[in-house]
């Protein structure tokens, strides 16, 4: 029996993807660093100091400092993207989905990597919907490592086997199933091949095809 549900965020329920490409772009032309389109590709459910390690890679002369130095001003610049997002930019269906949730005595989490995920729901006007933001900075690991989907589980008071994760991303599919969780991925099988279920958007989601 299904009793609780944990959604990511980015690419789920609304599109922040453009604005943490061109932050991260800006970061790496500073650094002289060749960044594009497919080289953010592998930053997707990757936390912003994870990110950070996938694009200095092997560089040498990049402390701890200066790592959060980097990614303090790369998150400048993406609070800048979204200074200006509202309810406008939530994905079509985002909101039924969370209630189909609601109406159907769940619990819900948001799981996300971003650590602005707060402030974009509260933004979007959809922080009522959620009964617990799990903290990304509170973990000691993050996706594809299961602890954001266990934290959603506890906080939930559920067991894993009785949650199902929403994700759009690899590493994100691949934490929901360490958690001992069922996935729902938000794409298309080529991308997200170990779904347990795919839908192309959340404006396709159906609760009772995953609570069975």
């Amino acid at each position: 029996m299904l009793k609780g549900v944990a959604f990511d965020l980015d690419g789920v329920l609304t599109d922040t993807a453009r604005a943490h490409y061109r932050a991260w772009k800006k970061l790496a032309d500073t650094l002289g660093i060749a960044f594009d389109e497919h080289a953010n590709e592998a930053l997707k459910g990757v936390d912003r100091m994870g990110s950070l390690a996938l694009i200095l890679g092997d560089r040498r002369g990049f402390d701890e400092a200066e790592r959060i130095r980097l990614a303090t001003q790369k998150n400048a610049w993406y609070l800048e993207e979204i200074a200006h997002f509202g309810p406008e930019d939530l994905f079509p269906g985002a909101s039924e989905a969370l209630d189909q949730c609601r109406a159907a005595g769940l619990g819900i989490a948001l799981a996300s990597a971003s650590r602005n995920a707060p402030l974009l729901i509260a933004r979007m006007q959809v922080a009522d919907l959620f009964d617990t933001i799990i903290d990304p900075a509170s973990l000691a690991a993050g996706k594809p490592a299961p602890d954001i989907f266990l934290a959603a589980a506890d906080a939930l008071g559920a067991a894993p086997h009785e949650m199902l994760g929403v994700e759009d991303a690899p590493a994100g599919v691949e934490a929901i199933h360490a958690a001992g969780m069922k996935a729902l991925g938000v794409g298309t099988r080529a991308a997200l091949p170990d779904a347990d279920w795919i839908i192309p958007a959340i404006a396709d989601f159906e609760l009772a095809d995953y609570s069975a």
